[in-house]
């Protein structure tokens, strides 16, 4: 009951927050389950298998419950699927089967920088103190993990996971300017996002990879696993916290998320980053740690300056 009370003080939400955590749970695992799980498909037609089975999988829940099926705005889905799933999703998972592990999900994580960034032209948020040098440890270790002065056979899978993360802040700032217009009814969203994110991705696999599947015990686990807990249940949790959550919060609470993944990475698949590699992944991470600080420091003065003033 206490927490319950300080969480209303501090005008966080605490579903919210155990949303997001158990998000992170399944996220983090899950890079190495997809890694696994490209062996046995193209990382295309992994993509769009696991979208389209995960919106099936909403859709269905939507006719069981009798809820609407409009996700409000059909443009505005169209534009969330294209950037989020096709640009963010499709662009990991393409970057994951030829990198890292534990390289490609810092990459994909980097995503709070461009959302910090990118925020100040589009909706007018202007970063502040700490928020800076946050900012520049965090591209310090961007450029200690691309390492620029030479070639590597993983330049490609880099720069495909750092547009990603890209990919997916402006996803963020586009969820944040429609909610903004109107209510988002989360679910339907969701299922539509991944259909109209899926079909494209579907059609890349069709035209470019060769779409025959080993279906292994493992693969059709590993994609119930993407479909209905990764791509409907993790993404719905995720729009429930942006749309709960200050955005600064929800953006780098996910910092948990590459954690994992380096972790399992390194204790299934035995990835030990080079030294290079190792230092920058240390400070994406603690660049995001500082943004964390930041961003409670920041909700807990505010929330303070409107009860001292009611």
């Amino acid at each position: 009951m206490n927490e319950a009370r300080s969480a209303v003080k501090t005008g966080l939400n605490l579903y919210a927050l155990l949303g997001l955590l158990i998000l992170c749970l399944i996220w983090g695992y899950n890079w190495v389950v997809m890694k696994q799980a490209l062996r046995y498909s193209e990382p295309f037609t992994f993509s769009a298998l696991r979208c389209l089975l995960g919106a099936l999988s909403l859709f269905a829940v939507l006719f069981i419950l009798r809820r609407p099926m409009s996700p409000g705005s059909l443009s505005g889905a169209l534009i969330l699927g294209l950037l989020q799933i096709v640009g963010s999703a499709g662009l990991s998972v393409w970057a994951l089967a030829s990198g890292d592990v534990g390289k490609t999900v810092v990459l994909c994580y980097t995503m709070p920088f461009w959302l910090l960034a990118l925020a100040w032209p589009v909706l007018g948020e202007r970063p502040h103190g700490p928020e800076w040098p946050a900012a520049m440890i965090a591209f310090v270790g961007l450029f200690l993990i691309l390492q620029p002065w030479g070639f590597h056979q993983q330049l490609f899978s880099t720069l495909l996971a750092t547009t990603s993360g890209v990919c997916w802040a402006l996803a963020a700032i586009w969820v944040r300017r429609w909610r903004k217009r109107e209510k988002l009814d989360l679910l339907p969203l969701t299922a539509w996002q991944l259909l109209l994110g899926g079909i494209p991705l579907l059609i890349v696999a069709l035209w470019k990879e060769d779409t025959a599947i080993n279906w292994t015990p493992y693969f059709i686990s590993a994609l119930a696993y993407n479909a209905i807990l990764v791509m409907a249940v993790a993404w719905l949790l995720w729009l429930y916290a942006l749309q709960e959550l200050p955005v600064g919060m929800s953006s780098m609470g996910i910092l948990l998320v590459p954690l994992i993944g380096v972790l399992t990475a390194w204790a299934h698949l035995g990835e030990v980053p080079d030294a290079f590699e190792g230092v920058g992944m240390v400070l994406i991470l603690a660049g995001l740690g500082i943004l964390i600080l930041e961003q409670k420091r920041r909700a807990l003065s505010v929330t303070s300056k409107a009860a001292s003033t009611s």
